[in-house]
């Protein structure tokens, strides 16, 4: 009976009235925080349509003005109570924080409070209260169509959420979560939901694979499988968001949608944070962004839209705690990428080079061998002129197969106008923000300049886009440089001395 009961709540689906969006969330714990122009600047660069505020910054909101950029603001925890218990507390925030903005600027929600249950318990008793009153300020204003109502949950407020099947909200919370879930339900608004694979995968003891929190491929016996509703899971992200659903259904609701407030996977760690790591960070958000935007949904709602803002668009250096709390961001302050996303296709969202000098560079660690044939492939069949290798020429030094196949990837990856899948030969090449120039050495793409910036970042890897294999025209042995062009140059020369 409990089988056809969740077979048959599987069958109910909830609604999606877009496909799904990505967005960011917008932290402003920086020393030498962006002035709002230049952080709408670097929304319009990164095609990002969608951004959530924790506040209600009325320099950024004037700067979002005519953008056309869909804003989420905020109700900040501080100001929950008093709003909480008075409608006219939360008229005049409104008036303050949203008439004067709109219709300029596109706000579409608003965020009461962030993770209230788990955070300020005290203020829980209000929270409902909260966004009744700023949701009946809004239909005095003719805004409550335009302007969705909610508050953000962290996903600790989900028990046992593995299998999703029998996962359910702390029952504690019952006299919030079921008078929330009924208000969200009437004005036709969604779950906001912060879904953490990180700290899901960090908590685990191991018992989570890192693959599988990193949206990574498994092969099917690896695959987590609820053995009440035979659905396969593959990832941490869908499995908490299908436990959320299945908490709502346990309560009655099987209509309200989700909106994912905050993800993603922090670039830098302390020495307990091993899995803190650029080459972390963005596998998760690279393999997040294609998810969601594929509009896969999830196993219990596939096809159905969870929309998602990554957490965050900048590193918040002035943020408390590990090592990782400051490394959450795509970017620095100073608009530089953070690392560059595996993201191919004209104006895809967050495709974040945002200075456009983008290099092609042998990884440090990668076979000598495997760097050796990728070197002959590009001065071979890849036509890349690698005269500036040969001895006395300016990029013969420094004399080894890392920096001479360092030279000949970036040539090829320009003279393909960085076309995807050209940094990759096998595996070994990966693409940077670091100008890899040196000395006289100045490598193409570069205009000329050196730059400073470290991004040991490599984009998705490519199917078949180089061979290796080929006769080898670059040798490398004891240290010495030879080439099979230097002796045919040298015998040639022999004929006509």
């Amino acid at each position: 009976m409990a089988l056809v009961l969740l077979l048959f709540l599987l069958a109910v689906s909830v609604s999606a009235d877009e496909d799904a969006f990505i967005g960011v969330n917008i932290g402003t714990d920086v020393s030498d925080m962006p002035s709002p122009t230049q952080v709408v600047a670097l929304l319009k660069a990164q095609n990002i349509h969608h951004v959530r505020l924790y506040d209600t910054d009325r320099a950024i909101l004037l700067a979002l003005a005519n953008t056309g950029i869909s804003v989420t603001v905020s109700v900040p925890n501080d100001q929950l109570l008093g709003i909480g218990q008075s409608n006219a507390t939360a008229a005049n925030w409104i008036t303050r924080n949203v008439i004067a903005h709109v219709p300029a600027t596109n706000i579409t929600a608003i965020a009461v409070g962030s993770e209230v249950l788990t955070t300020l318990p005290n203020a829980a008793p209000v929270l409902v209260s909260a966004l009744k009153f700023i949701h009946s300020a809004l239909v005095a204003s003719n805004l409550d169509r335009q302007i969705k109502v909610s508050t953000t949950h962290s996903s600790s407020i989900i028990l046992d959420s593995f299998p999703p099947s029998q996962a359910f909200f702390n029952r504690s919370w019952d006299p919030v979560m079921v008078p929330l879930l009924k208000f969200l339900q009437s004005s036709g608004s969604y779950l906001m939901l912060n879904v953490y694979p990180y700290y899901d995968y960090i908590q685990s003891n191991d018992v989570i694979p890192l693959d599988y929190a990193l949206f990574r491929p498994l092969p099917p016996n690896k695959e987590a499988v609820d053995h009440n509703t035979l659905l396969h899971y593959t990832n941490v992200f869908d499995a908490v968001v299908d436990a959320a659903y299945f908490a709502m259904s346990y309560l009655n609701f099987t209509n309200v949608p989700i909106v994912v407030t905050e993800s993603g996977w922090p670039s830098k760690g302390d020495s307990s944070e091993r899995d803190a790591t650029l080459d972390n960070a963005n596998t998760y958000n690279s393999n997040l962004i294609r998810h969601v935007l594929n509009n896969t949904g999830t196993p219990k709602h596939p096809g159905v839209a969870v929309s998602t803002y990554i957490y965050e668009l900048y590193n918040e250096d002035l943020r408390s705690g590990p090592v990782s709390e400051k490394n959450w961001g795509l970017f620095n302050a100073n608009g530089v990428p953070v690392y560059i996303l595996h993201l191919t296709g004209a104006g895809t969202v967050l495709a974040n080079d945002t200075t456009n000098q983008t290099f092609c560079v042998a990884k440090n660690n990668a076979d000598p061998k495997m760097l050796q044939a990728g070197l002959d492939w590009a001065c071979g069949p890849g036509k890349v002129d690698c005269s500036p290798l040969l001895q006395g020429q300016p990029c013969y030094d420094p004399d080894n197969v890392v920096a001479h196949a360092t030279y000949a990837f970036n040539a090829y990856f320009q003279q393909m106008a960085k076309s995807p899948g050209t940094c990759d030969f096998k595996g070994v090449a990966i693409i940077t923000t670091t100008n890899p120039s040196h000395g006289s050495c100045i490598f193409p793409g570069s205009g000329g300049k050196n730059g400073t910036r470290v991004n040991e970042t490599s984009l998705a890897p490519s199917s078949n886009t180089t061979s290796s294999g080929c006769l080898s025209e670059y040798y490398y042995g004891g240290g010495s440089f030879r080439s099979s062009v230097i002796l045919g140059l040298l015998a040639l020369i022999a004929v006509f001395l």
